[in-house]
């Protein structure tokens, strides 16, 4: 029996992580997000198909896809949080259950972040908890998958 597959989502400038202000989102790059997630994945029994994109179009096409590949979705939308109702669109024509991920607490910072369209049609976010967040999302990703949420 394959494994459950969870799409890893991540929006723009991710890819400068560890090179984009530091001071704010810390030193590790996007390869160390996708190796604490491969590893997360394997210790929970999911597979993980982890993505990154700048452009808007590619991520909403990617949360398509996802409706007939993926038991869930873990994102971080970036700044296509606080603009994008076409991705909270998707993400809800989806199906799927989503857990938003932000690295810093975008509650903390400025007021236009305050505000997250993906929020609005995620089952959990977590946010603030720097990238150990995309682990957290992932240990209740497989208890939602499973069946097991409370």
């Amino acid at each position: 029996m394959p494994l459950p597959l969870i799409a890893v989502l991540n929006g723009p400038n991710l890819n400068m992580l560890g090179l984009r202000q530091p001071h704010i989102y810390g030193a590790a790059t996007l390869d160390d997000i996708e190796q604490l997630c491969a590893d997360a994945g394997e210790d929970l029994n999911l597979a993980i198909d982890f993505r990154q994109t700048n452009a808007e179009g590619e991520l909403i096409s990617w949360v398509q896809e996802c409706r007939a590949t993926a038991a869930g979705i873990v994102i971080n939308p970036a700044g296509y949080s606080h603009t994008s109702i076409a991705l909270m669109d998707a993400l809800l024509a989806s199906e799927l259950p989503v857990i938003e991920v932000h690295i810093t607490n975008i509650h903390r910072r400025e007021e236009f972040r305050h505000l997250s369209y993906v929020s609005k049609v995620a089952v959990g976010v977590i946010a603030g908890l720097g990238i150990r967040g995309y682990q957290l999302a992932l240990s209740a990703m497989a208890d939602i998958v499973a069946g097991n949420e409370k």
